[in-house]
């Protein structure tokens, strides 16, 4: 019997895992939904306490937040096991590319991706809003335009530039997780999130790194419909950059890294 199976209710198990031990199509949607809720709730709220006047982390720096998302993703990735943790629709797409499965027993079929893209942005406009909740009084206290702490913009606009960006911080991510079944480094869940640390840390300067089309819109969506004071726009004409950039990351690395690596 799975974890997952040993923990909840008898009832439960019928409608999120299947006899045969893999999750159900509402076990991977809740997955996926609850694994993207955490990075998101973590991943924002680090942004949220370097840049709100009040906040005791206040001015902490691009250091803190890279390491911060970096260990959002670790959290997240093992609250997130049963539909193997992707919480990033580039990551999704870049398997299929690769002709792999989703999940153990979970085979890449449009229903199944769509399954997962659905939940992550879901749980990212939760998780984005989960946020806001825990910073409530700062953003009441302190308004301005808000929008870095939820979605991610360009130091320097050139929108094509920013999708070259987006598209080579993806293209290493995926990469790296299409290639670790092949080499596996037994750290786990902490292999991926000191992958993120170092895409932030070396290609994040020019972007903020979305790496993630559902981290990008899910709380863009949700900064569009808070009551925060003084928001400003969400800045939509941008937001195609960190949705088109990563899945072409995404779906490159798919392509590429089994074809280099011979697998």
């Amino acid at each position: 019997m799975s974890l997952l199976a040993a923990t909840i209710p008898v009832q439960a198990v019928s409608l999120l895992v299947g006899d045969n031990g893999v999750a159900t199509h509402l076990g991977l949607f809740a997955s996926e939904l609850f694994g993207t809720f955490i990075l998101i709730l973590l991943g924002a709220g680090v942004v949220a306490g370097v840049s709100l006047p009040k906040s005791y982390a206040k001015d902490a720096g691009w250091v803190v937040i890279t390491f911060a998302w970096g260990f959002a993703v670790f959290a997240a990735v093992y609250l997130s096991g049963p539909s193997g943790a992707h919480l990033n629709p580039a990551v999704t797409l870049g398997l299929a590319a690769a002709g792999k499965d989703l999940a153990k027993g979970v085979p890449a079929t449009p229903e199944n991706i769509a399954i997962y893209i659905v939940a992550q942005i879901l749980g990212a406009f939760l998780g984005a809003v989960a946020a806001f909740l825990a910073y409530k009084k700062h953003f009441d206290e302190e308004p301005g335009n808000r929008l870095g702490i939820f979605a991610t913009g360009p130091a320097i606009k050139s929108y094509g530039w920013n999708l070259v960006t987006e598209i080579l911080g993806t293209f290493v991510l995926v990469g790296w997780v299409v290639a670790s079944g092949q080499t596996p480094s037994g750290l786990g869940p902490l292999a991926v999130a000191l992958i993120v640390v170092a895409v932030g840390m070396s290609l994040g300067g020019p972007t903020g790194y979305a790496i993630n089309p559902a981290r990008d819109l899910g709380p863009r969506m949700a900064h569009a419909v808070l009551p925060i004071r003084g928001k400003g726009g969400s800045n939509w004409a941008y937001s195609w950059v960190p949705i088109l950039g990563p899945i072409i990351g995404g779906v490159l690395a798919g392509l590429i890294v089994p074809a280099v690596l011979g697998f």
